[in-house]
């Protein structure tokens, strides 16, 4: 995995755990030589994941649509920074930049980037590890409405392990780096769908 999406809230909660997480992922991906690919943000989460790779050395490439880029939120001390017409081109240059991607703490647009990139898996779209990091049981009840769906049918026995779910940043890495992709939609079976 040389770079890494990098999915989190643009929000900085009161609790401060969460910038300092932000701060680790980003430091902890820079001394592990894999690039940051994240949303191209300065504020929240997301500049903190920034702010923590390029202090440590590290490569961090932003994307940012127009809009954004146009009200001041632009982080431009990334590497690179890509402005983009919207938000299906940002997602979609997140796969094509990245060898995998994690979702830390965030929101409603952090949720939308890990379904996507959860449902573009089982479709065939991209055959990368899809990691979930799971700090202060933040994601305890997503990672228990996962497993629901696999168990009332809606996730196939082929795609359960799409997501990659720890608590703990570097076992959620090697987890991630041994990921074996699985059938994808279009290459299966009627019979078997």
């Amino acid at each position: 995995m040389k770079k890494l999406a990098v999915y989190c809230g643009s929000a900085s909660p009161a609790d401060p755990r969460y910038l300092a997480l932000a701060r680790e992922v980003g430091q902890t991906l820079a001394e592990r030589g894999i690039g940051v690919v994240y949303g191209g943000g300065r504020l929240g989460l997301m500049g903190a994941v920034a702010a923590g790779a390029l202090d440590a050395g590290g490569e961090v490439i932003g994307i940012i649509p127009e809009a954004l880029a146009n009200s001041e939120v632009a982080n431009h001390d990334c590497t690179e920074l890509f402005t983009v017409s919207g938000m299906h081109e940002r997602k979609a240059r997140f796969t094509d930049l990245s060898d995998g991607f994690v979702t830390i703490p965030g929101g409603v647009g952090t949720m939308d980037e890990l379904w996507e990139a959860i449902s573009w898996a089982q479709l065939g779209y991209h055959s990368n590890p899809v990691g979930l990091l799971n700090a202060f049981g933040f994601y305890d009840h997503l990672i228990a409405f996962n497993r629901h769906m696999a168990q009332v049918g809606f996730i196939r026995p082929a795609h359960q392990g799409i997501m990659i779910a720890d608590d703990d940043l570097d076992r959620l890495l090697d987890k991630m780096a041994v990921y074996e992709p699985h059938t994808p939609i279009f290459r299966m079976k009627a019979s078997d769908l």
